[in-house]
């Protein structure tokens, strides 16, 4: 690496959007960032919560001031910012999924590969310490074969309470947790195991056409190795969100997005229990893979290619059959 700091820009400041400035304010790598979005009161509350911002007046000013561009906004609105980055030169940093018309993104990803912009997509556990330790012992046949793998998510309520300011996730259009948290196991499925063939999958809808799913499930095959994917909201009890990997020698558990247990037929064991917050260590890491992408070095995050091939994934579970 260089040691030079990036300035990177915001786009979209929900959720999402924040809390990429509050992990960039506190990298090294990273110089203050700047942002935008098209609700005034998101601006204010973004540079109220976080001092070192700075607020700009429109998208193209963040994107002519900024070394990346972070495109945290709603599904339907990723391809436009992207293409606005691209056109000036900037590289890309998107959020999952790239949108929710998969023709409109294959355009997209042709684009962004015929123009040889740097792209990565934000799938929050590629850095983490689970699916790195989880990659490195399947690779070198620790958990011996591979015999499955169960993905299963719950919640509560969808949306979840802290994503109340985000209306769109609660309708079928672009919402829904199979694209927003699913999305996130499915790219690791495809990064341990190998591409996923679509076997089934039985979606579950509201009565109003106009929202997303209550439930899912699906099959699918990794180069026949069978994964079950499970989902469902709405119920008393503790949101729930875990893959767990079958091997013959040992199996692999990943947990509350970043934790990890593994088990060689006993009870689960907690790894690396020495680390106190896994979270913002998977944050700190995604982040030194952002520079590195940044400065042209090695990484292993995922492309705006390997984005397009969880949505088209995603899609067809959601269409179901």
């Amino acid at each position: 690496m260089t040691g030079k700091k990036h300035k990177a820009g915001v786009i979209g400041l929900g959720i999402m959007g924040r809390r990429m400035i509050t992990n960039l304010v506190k990298h090294p790598r990273f110089s203050n960032p700047c942002a935008w979005d098209p609700n005034p009161q998101a601006c204010t509350d973004a540079a109220a919560e976080t001092p070192e911002l700075t607020i700009l007046d429109h998208a193209d000013d963040v994107i002519g001031a900024a070394d990346l561009v972070y495109i945290a906004t709603p599904p339907l609105w990723h391809r436009d910012y992207a293409e606005r980055a691209m056109a000036a030169g900037k590289p890309v940093y998107s959020e999952k999924p790239l949108g929710v018309d998969v023709a409109q993104s294959r355009v997209l990803v042709a684009a962004l590969e015929d123009s040889r912009t740097p792209n990565i997509v934000n799938f929050i556990q590629a850095a983490s310490r689970a699916v790195t330790l989880t990659k490195e012992r399947i690779d070198r046949g620790a958990l011996g074969k591979i015999m499955g793998a169960d993905i299963i998510v719950h919640f509560t309520r969808w949306p979840r309470d802290w994503q109340a300011d985000a209306d769109w996730l609660r309708f079928r259009d672009q919402g829904g947790y199979t694209r927003e948290v699913l999305s996130h196991f499915l790219y690791l499925t495809r990064r341990l195991l190998g591409p996923a063939a679509l076997i089934s999958s039985s979606p579950v809808y509201q009565d109003d056409v106009a929202l997303c799913e209550t439930h899912i499930s699906a099959t699918l095959d990794c180069d026949g190795v069978p994964v079950s994917v499970l989902g469902s909201s709405g119920g008393a009890g503790p949101d729930r969100v875990e893959m767990t990997i079958w091997g013959s020698y040992r199996s692999h558990r990943l947990h509350d997005w970043f934790d990890l247990q593994s088990s060689d037929g006993g009870g689960w064991q907690q790894e690396f229990a020495e680390i106190e917050d896994t979270r913002g260590e998977a944050f700190g890491f995604q982040l030194d893979n952002v520079a590195a992408w940044v400065e042209g070095g090695d990484h292993i995050l995922p492309s705006a290619r390997d984005a397009l091939a969880v949505q088209e994934l995603v899609e067809a579970m959601l269409a179901g059959g």
